[in-house]
Order: structure tokens, then sequence, then C-alpha cells
């Protein structure tokens, strides 16, 4: 076998799409995909399926509206993760600031686990209630 799939982007559902695509913009350091910015001449928000790349065009994740979105209860298995995003830092110091910044964009902590000396983290919820971990690790 001379291929195999690679990832393009990873999709997320939401029910203010465009808010949910501002939180990684801002959080992550993207930019929109050509065309999929916010309208600034008064124009409605086609905000329906929007795209997110990195300073070299790389698809990196994609935020689809949806009508309604039931949020992940975790760590209650009431309505579960069912899928998380890992986001790795360099140090425990840059661990304490984007969590502050994620705070600031509107996510929520949902555990602390930053005393664990092997693997410091936070669970955090996006502001969709999706679950993410920022993570002392290898970037």
């Amino acid at each position: 076998m001379d291929s195999y799939p690679r990832r393009m982007h990873t999709a997320l559902d939401a029910a203010d799409s465009r808010g949910l695509a501002e939180f990684y913009r801002v959080l992550l350091g993207l930019r929109y995909r050509p065309g999929d910015e916010a309208p600034v001449d008064g124009s409605e928000d086609d905000a329906s399926w929007l795209v997110l790349v990195d300073e070299d065009g790389n698809r990196q994740l994609a935020v689809q509206q949806v009508d309604q979105l039931t949020p992940s209860t975790w760590p209650s298995t009431e309505v579960p993760m069912q899928l998380h995003i890992d986001y790795a830092v360099p140090s425990v110091e840059e661990l304490h600031r984007h969590r502050e910044r994620a705070e600031q964009l509107g996510a929520r902590l949902l555990y602390d686990r930053e005393a664990e000396e092997n693997e410091p983290l936070y669970v955090m919820a996006d502001p969709a209630g999706h679950p993410f971990c920022l993570l002392v690790g290898h970037v």
C-alpha cells in the first residue's frame, strides 16, 4: 500500500459556529480559510461550515453549524466526552497562561490536574461544551 488517509482537519459541531470558530481562531492563532471570514459589508454571515487554517494554509479545524447541541457533562458519564482534542504546551508556566487565555475567551475548567508531575494538564470545555485538554508535553 503506497499511501494512507491523512487527517484533513477535525470538525466540531456548534449551535454558534462563528462564535466557536472565533474562540479557536484566537486561542490557537489560526486564521480563516479564504472566503470564510465574517462579512464586513453588512451582508448575511453564512457560517454553516467554517474552516480554520494555520500560517501555512494547512487545514486545522472546521466548525459546522447545527440547530442544537447537548454539551458533554464530563466527568459525569450522563453525556459522554465523545471526542476531545489535546493541545500541548512546553512548560507549566505556559499551561497557566493558556488556561487563563482560554477562560478569557469563554472556556471553562472541567478538571485540574496541574499538580501531576509526569503530565500536568487542564481539561477545559470550549464555549460550545466540547472538552479539550491543555497539557505540558512535546509540542
